[in-house]
């Protein structure tokens, strides 16, 4: 059965719900949002370029790297057949191999990947990132193709700290090519 928009104003959900929903959605505080219309041959290609160049280095770490569609599921009880968060990042890497299973990922990430469309922007920015920030996601980063910018937040004392923004008009092909020199270094020390 499928869930109308109009539906979705008042009821809340978990993640029994959504695993009977058509279509592709996403769920935040119970709150179903449709993944529609499919993104951009732009947006496809940066998540495409990003995906190869961080398999090849998370591989070395032993790490998972997953494009969307693939369930995360967050859950502050960790009941995750009842998860009131169920999201699709663009790129999700996992390094803790326990937690992915035949559903998805039960539990945080360690890094995730959004590349913003007009339909998701504020999604991505605003819900999501306070999502990733209470959950612990270790860092999240944000591939705007319109402003040709690529936002890095990580993990700080008092939750997401900037700690770089690319703002070239190179900083895609920076991230998408293997992540250039200074890039490179930034990301070694992750998972040292």
């Amino acid at each position: 059965m499928g869930l109308k928009p109009t539906e979705r104003q008042n009821e809340r959900y978990t993640y029994q719900d959504y695993a009977k929903w058509d279509g592709r959605w996403e769920l935040i505080n119970r709150v179903p949002y449709s993944i529609a219309p499919a993104p951009s041959f732009v947006h496809q290609a940066i998540v495409g370029e990003s995906y190869v160049a961080l398999r090849s280095f998370f591989r070395e770490k032993g790490c998972a790297v997953v494009m969307a569609p693939f369930d995360v599921r967050l859950d502050e009880q960790a009941d995750y057949e009842q998860a009131e968060h169920v999201v699709q990042p663009d790129i999700s890497v996992i390094c803790d191999q326990s937690k992915i299973g035949s559903r998805g990922c039960d539990g945080p990430l360690d890094f995730i990947v959004e590349v913003l469309s007009p339909s998701t922007a504020l999604k991505d920015r605003n819900e999501k990132y306070k999502l990733y920030e209470q959950f612990g996601v270790k860092e999240y980063w944000i591939v705007d193709p319109l402003h040709r910018t690529v936002e890095v937040y990580g993990r700080g004392e008092k939750g997401y700290e900037a700690e770089r923004v690319w703002r070239t008009r190179y900083a895609l092909l920076i991230f998408v090519c293997g992540f250039g020199d200074s890039a490179s270094r930034y990301i070694s020390k992750y998972r040292e």
